[in-house]
């Protein structure tokens, strides 16, 4: 096997674990949801949004034969889809998530319908769904920049995860390149907000480590 293989074949590999490894940070949302049996201080939207960007990269992958992405999306769909089961179980209120989970599905659909009907041409609907796909991708790496505001604001980093941070680095990175590799700007443009706001969420972890937060919610008491 070539160079240049070997190395697609390593990167396609690193794709998925460091994938899946961001996914799997649902697990201790999950594992909390169990013992304590209710959904308190788990956010559900994240989940949700999650589940569209997965399925719509999975069609993405569909359509361009991309393996990689056929199987990181598709596990990712899975464990998306039990993680949203597992809190309209526990969840008191559920007509509020089932409205808000029919909304983007509905819209999903309506995607699909576009796509599959009004765009017959397969390298037409390649580069519209290419685009979609990174445009929602960008918006789900942008949406947590309040969450950095209030990370000033507090001068407290108790609102982020770090393994998530983490995680979300090396995906984005690992992506970047292999969407290089491809020469598919839909692959790589996307993950580098990830990038940009990882390395952000890490420099308020520096800026405000632990014990400076517990220093600080000493002083507001």
């Amino acid at each position: 096997m070539e160079t240049g293989g070997v190395f697609d074949s390593l990167l396609s590999g690193v794709c998925v674990v460091f994938t899946l490894g961001m996914f799997s940070t649902g697990l201790t949302d999950l594992r909390h949801m169990r013992m304590t049996r209710s959904v308190d201080s788990v956010q559900f939207l994240p989940f949700l949004t999650t589940e569209v960007n997965n399925l719509g990269w999975l069609s993405y992958g569909a359509l361009k034969g991309d393996g990689t992405l056929i199987v990181v999306n598709a596990v990712g769909a899975v464990l998306q889809t039990l993680y949203i089961s597992a809190y309209l179980h526990y969840c008191p209120r559920k007509r509020a998530v089932l409205l808000q989970t029919a909304t983007l599905l509905g819209v999903l659909l309506l995607g699909y319908g576009y796509f599959g009907l009004l765009v017959p041409d397969p390298e037409a609907r390649l580069q519209q769904l290419g685009l979609f796909c990174s445009v929602f991708t960008i918006s789900m790496y942008l949406s947590p920049l309040a969450d950095l505001a209030k990370v000033i604001q507090t001068k407290s980093t108790q609102c982020l995860s770090f393994s998530l941070t983490i995680a979300t680095l090396l995906t984005s990175v690992s992506w970047s390149l292999y969407g290089f590799r491809l020469r598919d700007p839909y692959i790589m443009v996307p993950n580098f907000p990830g990038i940009l706001t990882s390395f952000i969420r890490l420099w308020l972890f520096w800026k405000y480590p632990q014990e400076q937060d517990r220093n600080y919610r000493l002083l507001q008491t």
